[in-house]
């Protein structure tokens, strides 16, 4: 019943939303800062920003700076399935650039949209040509296109690379990094021409036994069924994925949100006292931040469950026991692929140590076709937006790439 009582709250709060929407807009009068006035506009902005949405944001990205030359972007689908498409970012053909290398990068199936990555693919196209898991919203997935575990996010990561073709580099951010692993390995055992010319492992649980963090603590508190009972919820009418069984994202969301509670409370303050006092383009960067924050994606139940146990309970690519469709993941017959493991030394969803165990697993790829790179002063975000993401982070996935070209 969560998810119906969830949806029936959302249902009566969104006349007042609407209200206060509206209110907000009606009574941002120039010239009114700080008056009662200002006061009942910055009230009604705050209260109509604090809800979920549930589409996916535009990424909207519609040019880049690739030198002294800005480049139009334009948004292609290049293949699509049931719960994912694999989306292009394409040049303008008329820039006349030269040929660049093709990068896939996995985004997170975990309670946000792939847009929350936005910030990394702009990054990339300066070098790149780039491609993203653009996850469906598993409510919005008919129950007969069938269930989707972490075997199928492997397979349909494998797909997408042989839809891309040969030499194409893959990034995997946060929680694809075992199924980028996995995939790469069972394509490198196959001789696929497909398998990525190099893999960039980013703040991913490889390992949780390393360092665990308060979500690996989470994930080993309660046995599996406890979260199959507890957080699994079936979609309700009116979503095309009526029935479907999922882990809702409004409850993935709440269990990240509490985990920084007072920040989030001070950000909602902080917007409330921007708008009062006429600095909106300070309360415009927090409004940014949460409509992305705040669009929320449902997971497929089975992908939930499995990636809960198999990665964080029992650690089944870390002791040589992952499977995919009955058949052995072995990271050791990964040879020709260049591998990049990047950490963050402030990250407390994964800690350092645990993305770097790929290093260990990739047992046949030379010493000199791996690297690794802990970068200091920032946390899980950190390692893939910011400042520092652009300014240290990025030339090393750069060069890595690059240097693999050869």
């Amino acid at each position: 019943m969560l998810y119906q009582a969830y949806q029936l709250q959302s249902d009566l709060m969104s006349p007042l939303r609407l209200m206060a929407q509206a209110m907000g807009s009606a009574f941002m009068v120039p010239g009114t800062e700080r008056t009662m006035l200002r006061q009942m506009a910055a009230a009604g902005e705050v209260f109509s920003r604090l809800r979920l949405t549930h589409s996916r944001p535009a990424y909207g990205i519609e040019s880049v700076q690739i030198g002294e030359q800005r480049v139009a972007i334009t948004e292609r689908v290049a293949h699509t399935l049931p719960f994912g498409t694999l989306l292009h970012f394409a040049k303008d053909p008329a820039a006349g650039l030269p040929t660049q290398p093709p990068v896939l990068l996995a985004a997170p199936l975990s309670g946000h949209f792939a847009t929350l990555l936005r910030e990394t693919v702009r990054t990339l196209l300066q070098d790149h040509d780039v491609y993203i898991t653009d996850w469906h919203n598993a409510r919005d997935v008919a129950l007969r296109e069938g269930a989707f575990g972490l075997d199928d996010y492997i397979r349909y990561m494998m797909l997408f690379l042989q839809h891309i073709g040969p030499g194409t580099h893959l990034v995997a951010v946060c929680q694809p990094c075992v199924a980028a692993l996995a995939a790469t390995a069972l394509l490198a055992e196959d001789d696929d021409p497909a398998q990525p010319r190099s893999l960039t492992l980013m703040a991913g649980p490889v390992d949780c036994r390393v360092n665990p963090t308060e979500v690996n603590r989470l994930a080993t508190s309660k046995p599996i069924e406890w979260f199959e009972k507890n957080l699994i919820s079936h979609v309700p009418l009116p979503h095309r994925g009526f029935m479907r069984r999922v882990y809702p994202g409004f409850v993935q969301l709440s269990a990240f949100m509490s985990m920084n509670l007072e920040r989030h409370q001070q950000s909602f303050e902080h917007l409330y006292q921007h708008i009062l006092e006429g600095r909106l383009d300070e309360a415009e960067t927090i409004k940014t931040f949460y409509e992305e924050y705040l669009a929320v994606n449902d997971l497929p139940a089975e992908f939930y469950l499995e990636t809960v146990e198999k990665v964080f309970q029992t650690y089944d690519l870390a002791v040589g026991q992952l499977h995919y469709q009955g058949r052995r993941v072995n990271p050791a017959a990964i040879r020709r692929t260049a591998l990049l493991t990047v950490e963050g030394e402030r990250d407390d969803i994964c800690a350092i140590g645990q993305t770097v165990a790929a290093q260990d697993l990739c047992k046949s790829v030379r010493p000199y076709l791996k690297n690794h790179h802990v970068q200091t002063g920032v946390g899980h975000y950190g390692v893939f937006s910011g400042r520092k993401w652009n300014q240290q982070i990025y030339p090393r996935v750069r060069d890595s790439i690059h240097a693999s070209l050869g």
